[in-house]
């Protein structure tokens, strides 16, 4: 049987990857599961390649950036280093985003925070 948060989550991530693409985003990986890290989804719009964090909620609550902890950050820095290097895109401008997905309401709302912390932040 399946975890409903897994469930909750994998929507959650299947609407910020839409959001992503109507904006004129690729989306180069998904639950990207390093050794170092899990990255939800990995982005770019040909000028920046961008590392998204998605967290959902079923039930109306305050979604902020700040959910995600340092140590959690950190995971997703050193996940997104490994990205890099593997992809050579060295030359390419990075940032860490955040998309918090409130299900609760429909249709669902969105808020896209981009460059929601700074690297080591």
């Amino acid at each position: 049987m399946r975890d409903p948060r897994h469930e909750l989550g994998q929507r959650g991530e299947a609407l910020a990857a839409q959001r992503l693409v109507d904006a004129g985003f690729e989306i180069l990986a998904r639950n990207l599961d390093l050794a170092v890290g899990e990255i939800d989804l990995v982005a770019s719009d040909g000028h920046v390649v961008a590392f998204v964090e998605v967290k959902t909620r079923a039930r109306h609550a305050q979604l902020l950036a700040s959910t995600l902890r340092a140590g959690q950050r950190r995971k997703i820095e050193l996940a997104a280093a490994a990205f890099v290097a593997t992809r050579r895109l060295d030359h390419v401008p990075c940032r860490f985003d955040a998309m918090l997905v409130d299900l609760s309401v429909e249709p669902a709302a969105i808020e896209w925070i981009q460059g929601a912390w700074e690297l080591g932040g």
